[in-house]
């Protein structure tokens, strides 16, 4: 992928997590892709993808994701971004959080993201949730 298509994914994939429409966010996942977020759990195929963005969704329904930069190392990408939004889903705290993060991907041969590891600073994140964050 070039230069020019790799920020058309970024900012496409930003849109479709912001979206909140977690089966459009999932379809930019190889049916069996692979999603960790901080060395946890991996969901693994397109429809545990969807199910892990639909909770964050829920649970943050005003949630936005911009993409601050896309890189490419050798065979990875590396997609840069901003999320905020504020915990107001059921059993939320009502806090604004913004924190900013990374994934690395390996893309497929058909263009889908075959593995995202993502990475956000989980304590910080946390700070947000309990004591909120300014807008």
């Amino acid at each position: 992928m070039n230069e020019s298509d790799l920020n058309d994914l970024g900012t496409r994939y930003a849109a479709a997590w912001s979206s909140q429409d977690a089966a459009s966010f999932a379809s930019f996942y190889a049916e069996d892709g692979i999603l960790t977020v901080n060395d946890g759990e991996p969901s693994i195929g397109r429809s545990a993808i969807a199910a892990k963005a639909q909770s964050f969704m829920t649970a943050f329904p005003d949630m936005l994701v911009e993409m601050v930069r896309m890189d490419k190392h050798a065979e990875n990408v590396v997609f840069n971004w901003l999320w905020t939004g504020t915990n107001t889903g059921f059993g939320g705290t009502g806090k604004y959080v913004r924190i900013t993060g990374y994934e690395e991907w390996i893309i497929d041969r058909s263009g889908h993201i075959a593995e995202s590891k993502g990475y956000y600073d989980k304590v910080e994140y946390e700070r947000q949730l309990s004591g909120g964050a300014q807008p």
